[in-house]
Protein backbone atom coordinates (compact mmCIF):
# COMPACT_ATOMS: atom_id res chain seq x y z
CA UNK A 1 0.00 0.00 0.00
CA UNK A 2 1.43 3.64 -1.03
CA UNK A 3 1.95 5.88 2.00
CA UNK A 4 -0.84 9.13 1.25
CA UNK A 5 -0.03 12.48 1.88
CA UNK A 6 -3.01 14.17 3.09
CA UNK A 7 -3.46 18.03 1.78
CA UNK A 8 -5.35 20.04 4.60
CA UNK A 9 -7.99 22.99 3.22
CA UNK A 10 -11.05 23.54 1.09
CA UNK A 11 -9.82 22.86 -2.33
CA UNK A 12 -10.62 25.72 -4.97
CA UNK A 13 -10.74 24.85 -8.62
CA UNK A 14 -9.23 28.07 -9.42
CA UNK A 15 -6.79 28.68 -7.00
CA UNK A 16 -3.70 28.53 -8.92
CA UNK A 17 -1.43 28.13 -5.49
CA UNK A 18 -3.80 24.86 -5.35
CA UNK A 19 -3.43 23.45 -8.81
CA UNK A 20 0.70 24.00 -8.57
CA UNK A 21 0.23 21.98 -5.25
CA UNK A 22 -0.97 19.35 -6.90
CA UNK A 23 1.28 19.40 -10.20
CA UNK A 24 4.28 19.10 -7.72
CA UNK A 25 2.73 16.29 -6.32
CA UNK A 26 1.84 14.50 -9.41
CA UNK A 27 5.15 15.04 -10.88
CA UNK A 28 6.86 13.59 -7.53
CA UNK A 29 4.73 10.61 -8.00
CA UNK A 30 6.21 9.50 -11.40
CA UNK A 31 9.39 9.08 -9.05
CA UNK A 32 8.33 8.23 -5.79
CA UNK A 33 5.40 5.75 -4.71
CA UNK A 34 2.70 7.49 -2.83
CA UNK A 35 -1.13 9.25 -3.06
CA UNK A 36 -2.46 12.30 -1.90
CA UNK A 37 -5.97 13.43 -0.89
CA UNK A 38 -6.97 16.57 0.46
CA UNK A 39 -9.03 16.37 3.71
CA UNK A 40 -11.61 19.44 4.54
CA UNK A 41 -11.28 21.13 7.37
CA UNK A 42 -14.67 20.54 8.90
CA UNK A 43 -14.48 16.87 8.63
CA UNK A 44 -11.02 17.03 10.63
CA UNK A 45 -12.78 19.28 13.45
CA UNK A 46 -15.55 16.59 13.45
CA UNK A 47 -13.15 13.33 13.82
CA UNK A 48 -9.53 13.94 14.38
CA UNK A 49 -9.05 10.13 14.04
CA UNK A 50 -8.60 10.44 10.51
CA UNK A 51 -5.80 11.87 10.25
CA UNK A 52 -3.97 9.06 11.37
CA UNK A 53 -4.34 7.52 8.11
CA UNK A 54 -1.94 9.98 6.79
CA UNK A 55 2.25 9.53 6.57
CA UNK A 56 2.45 13.44 5.97
CA UNK A 57 0.60 16.58 6.05
CA UNK A 58 0.16 19.74 4.27
CA UNK A 59 -1.58 22.76 5.48
CA UNK A 60 -2.46 24.48 2.02
CA UNK A 61 -3.08 28.14 1.42
CA UNK A 62 -6.51 29.23 0.84
CA UNK A 63 -7.91 31.02 4.10
CA UNK A 64 -9.84 31.19 5.80
CA UNK A 65 -10.25 27.99 6.49
CA UNK A 66 -14.30 26.19 7.30
CA UNK A 67 -13.22 25.78 10.83
CA UNK A 68 -9.53 27.27 12.31
CA UNK A 69 -9.82 24.56 14.98
CA UNK A 70 -10.10 21.78 11.83
CA UNK A 71 -6.97 23.48 10.70
CA UNK A 72 -5.22 23.76 14.21
CA UNK A 73 -6.09 20.47 14.97
CA UNK A 74 -4.28 18.93 11.92
CA UNK A 75 -1.63 21.41 12.63
CA UNK A 76 -1.31 20.14 16.74
CA UNK A 77 -1.67 16.38 15.00
CA UNK A 78 1.27 16.39 13.35
CA UNK A 79 3.47 18.47 15.64
CA UNK A 80 2.71 16.26 18.43
CA UNK A 81 2.84 12.40 16.55
CA UNK A 82 6.20 13.86 14.89
CA UNK A 83 4.58 13.62 11.28
CA UNK A 84 6.07 15.08 8.53
CA UNK A 85 4.45 18.68 7.69
CA UNK A 86 4.51 21.40 5.52
CA UNK A 87 2.37 24.30 5.54
CA UNK A 88 2.56 26.78 3.31
CA UNK A 89 0.98 30.96 2.98
CA UNK A 90 -2.23 29.47 4.99
CA UNK A 91 -0.46 27.22 6.53
CA UNK A 92 2.23 29.29 7.87
CA UNK A 93 0.15 31.49 9.77
CA UNK A 94 -2.16 28.68 11.26
CA UNK A 95 1.23 27.36 12.21
CA UNK A 96 2.07 30.24 14.15
CA UNK A 97 -1.66 29.96 15.68
CA UNK A 98 -1.53 27.10 16.65
CA UNK A 99 2.72 27.46 18.36
CA UNK A 100 0.83 30.52 19.99
CA UNK A 101 -2.29 28.72 21.72
CA UNK A 102 -0.56 25.21 22.71
CA UNK A 103 2.91 25.80 23.34
CA UNK A 104 2.47 29.13 24.53
CA UNK A 105 -0.44 28.73 26.39
CA UNK A 106 -2.03 31.38 25.01
CA UNK A 107 -5.45 30.17 23.88
CA UNK A 108 -6.89 33.64 22.44
CA UNK A 109 -4.24 33.83 19.48
CA UNK A 110 -6.21 35.21 17.20
CA UNK A 111 -5.65 35.31 12.98
CA UNK A 112 -7.55 38.31 11.89
CA UNK A 113 -9.59 36.66 9.12
CA UNK A 114 -11.72 34.98 11.65
CA UNK A 115 -11.69 37.56 14.42
CA UNK A 116 -10.57 40.91 13.45
CA UNK A 117 -11.43 42.08 16.78
CA UNK A 118 -8.98 40.13 19.10
CA UNK A 119 -6.51 41.74 21.23
CA UNK A 120 -4.32 38.77 20.64
CA UNK A 121 -4.19 39.00 16.73
CA UNK A 122 -0.49 36.90 16.59
CA UNK A 123 -1.49 37.27 12.52
CA UNK A 124 -2.94 40.49 10.85
CA UNK A 125 -3.44 42.01 7.46
CA UNK A 126 -0.37 43.12 6.35
CA UNK A 127 0.79 46.62 5.92
CA UNK A 128 1.78 45.85 2.41
CA UNK A 129 0.15 43.12 0.99
CA UNK A 130 2.92 40.55 -0.69
CA UNK A 131 0.42 38.84 -2.90
CA UNK A 132 2.58 38.71 -6.38
CA UNK A 133 5.24 39.49 -5.20
CA UNK A 134 8.86 37.54 -5.45
CA UNK A 135 11.42 38.10 -2.34
CA UNK A 136 14.59 36.67 -1.80
CA UNK A 137 14.71 34.44 1.21
CA UNK A 138 17.92 34.14 3.33
CA UNK A 139 18.06 30.72 4.90
CA UNK A 140 19.76 29.71 8.37
CA UNK A 141 22.50 27.14 8.25
CA UNK A 142 22.26 23.69 10.37
CA UNK A 143 18.73 23.77 10.18
CA UNK A 144 15.90 21.14 8.36
CA UNK A 145 15.08 23.94 6.11
CA UNK A 146 18.62 24.33 4.99
CA UNK A 147 18.82 20.78 4.73
CA UNK A 148 16.18 20.87 2.30
CA UNK A 149 17.20 23.50 0.70
CA UNK A 150 21.40 22.99 0.31
CA UNK A 151 21.84 26.79 0.15
CA UNK A 152 21.69 29.77 2.04
CA UNK A 153 19.06 32.28 -0.48
CA UNK A 154 16.29 31.60 -2.74
CA UNK A 155 14.08 33.46 -4.30
CA UNK A 156 10.27 32.54 -3.60
CA UNK A 157 6.80 33.72 -4.42
CA UNK A 158 4.10 35.32 -1.72
CA UNK A 159 0.04 35.35 -2.78
CA UNK A 160 -0.57 36.46 1.10
CA UNK A 161 -2.10 39.40 2.54
CA UNK A 162 -1.74 38.32 6.29
CA UNK A 163 1.63 37.63 8.10
CA UNK A 164 3.06 37.85 11.72
CA UNK A 165 1.26 40.69 13.89
CA UNK A 166 5.27 42.36 14.86
CA UNK A 167 3.20 43.34 18.34
CA UNK A 168 3.79 39.93 19.10
CA UNK A 169 6.71 38.79 16.45
CA UNK A 170 9.08 38.82 20.20
CA UNK A 171 6.96 35.63 21.33
CA UNK A 172 8.39 33.37 18.40
CA UNK A 173 11.60 33.10 20.74
CA UNK A 174 11.45 29.81 22.11
CA UNK A 175 13.45 26.65 22.88
CA UNK A 176 10.95 24.25 20.53
CA UNK A 177 10.52 26.75 17.81
CA UNK A 178 13.34 28.25 15.13
CA UNK A 179 13.00 31.23 12.95
CA UNK A 180 15.01 29.39 10.08
CA UNK A 181 14.17 31.89 6.90
CA UNK A 182 14.12 35.84 6.97
CA UNK A 183 13.76 38.10 4.19
CA UNK A 184 16.05 41.39 3.48
CA UNK A 185 14.08 43.22 5.80
CA UNK A 186 14.60 40.79 8.56
CA UNK A 187 10.65 39.46 8.52
CA UNK A 188 10.04 35.92 9.26
CA UNK A 189 9.54 33.87 6.09
CA UNK A 190 9.97 30.26 7.20
CA UNK A 191 9.72 28.55 10.80
CA UNK A 192 10.00 24.65 11.65
CA UNK A 193 10.43 22.73 14.75
CA UNK A 194 14.16 21.66 14.47
CA UNK A 195 13.54 18.22 16.60
CA UNK A 196 11.09 17.17 14.84
CA UNK A 197 11.66 14.84 11.67
CA UNK A 198 10.26 17.67 9.06
CA UNK A 199 7.90 20.63 10.43
CA UNK A 200 8.38 23.35 8.12
CA UNK A 201 5.87 26.48 7.46
CA UNK A 202 6.73 29.07 5.04
CA UNK A 203 4.84 32.47 4.53
CA UNK A 204 5.61 32.01 0.91
CA UNK A 205 4.41 29.11 -1.68
CA UNK A 206 7.11 26.86 -2.67
CA UNK A 207 5.18 25.21 -5.47
CA UNK A 208 5.31 28.16 -8.07
CA UNK A 209 8.83 27.50 -8.19
CA UNK A 210 8.40 24.20 -9.35
CA UNK A 211 9.25 22.45 -12.45
CA UNK A 212 8.42 18.76 -13.51
CA UNK A 213 12.74 18.79 -13.63
CA UNK A 214 12.79 20.44 -10.04
CA UNK A 215 10.08 19.96 -7.38
CA UNK A 216 10.65 22.48 -4.87
CA UNK A 217 13.24 21.13 -2.48
CA UNK A 218 10.58 21.44 0.57
CA UNK A 219 8.14 19.79 -1.41
CA UNK A 220 10.09 17.09 -2.27
CA UNK A 221 11.38 16.76 1.27
CA UNK A 222 7.98 16.25 2.48
CA UNK A 223 7.35 13.55 0.16
CA UNK A 224 10.75 11.73 1.16
CA UNK A 225 10.19 11.75 4.85
CA UNK A 226 6.27 11.06 4.52
CA UNK A 227 7.08 7.69 2.59
CA UNK A 228 9.74 6.79 4.71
Amino acid sequence: MPKVIGIIGERHENFAPHSMLEKSLDWLKEKFRFEYQWVDTISISTNKNLLYGFSGLWSAPGSPFKSLNGALSAIQFARENNIPHLGTCAGFQHAIIEFARNILNIKEAQHEEYDSSSDFLFISKLACSLSGTSMEVKIRENTVTHNAYQRVKSTEDYYCQFGINPKFAEKLNHKEFLVSGIDQDGEIRIIEYPKLRYFVATLFVPQSRSTKENVHPLIRKLVEESIK
